[in-house]
């Protein structure tokens, strides 16, 4: 009775039975591939899971949490005081300048100097000493903004200048 089942759908049984061998070989490559995917995904999962039961894998994560806000909150403080260096960084004198010279034609050696220290925005001081041979004689000049509101002699002037172009 089954002969004649198969006989009266019009296909060769061994045509049957090679599709189906077909497909078992492709079922099997397929069983296969996810076979050696699910033993990757079980070795990596057992070195994460190694020496740690459920409760102290939890501990674990909590204590990273915890570190990860104060680490947070110590980059947060850590912006903080940067900004308040950068404020304090523009009024200290970070620009500097210095011309030696001599004072005097019988006095050798370039003894004397004109200093210049300013900050960001250009206010400070020129100090100049001059070397003599009875002393040193040294004399500070305030500088705003770039600008003297005593007169500078050339030296000062040089030193100035330098400092005003220091970094620019």
């Amino acid at each position: 009775m089954s002969e004649s089942l198969i006989n009266s759908l019009g296909f060769d049984p061994g045509l049957i039975l090679i599709l189906l061998m077909v497909l078992m070989v492709f079922v099997l490559l397929y069983l296969v591939r996810v076979s050696m995917k699910l033993s990757r995904f079980l070795k990596r999962y057992r070195i994460f899971m190694r020496g740690k039961d459920a409760v102290s894998l939890e501990k674990a994560f909590a204590q990273k949490f915890i570190e990860m806000e104060r680490l947070a909150e110590l980059t947060k403080n850590q912006g903080m005081e940067i900004q308040q260096i950068k404020e304090v960084l523009t009024r200290t004198t970070n620009k500097i300048g210095i011309v030696k010279y001599d004072a005097f034609p019988d006095v050798g050696g370039k003894l004397s100097f004109a200093l210049a220290m300013l900050d960001e925005s250009n206010t400070g001081f020129v100090l100049n000493a001059i070397h003599s041979r009875e002393g040193c004689y040294t004399y500070i000049k305030e500088i705003v903004k770039g600008e003297s509101y005593i007169v500078l002699g050339q030296e000062e002037k040089d030193a100035l200048k330098q400092a005003v172009n220091y970094l620019a």
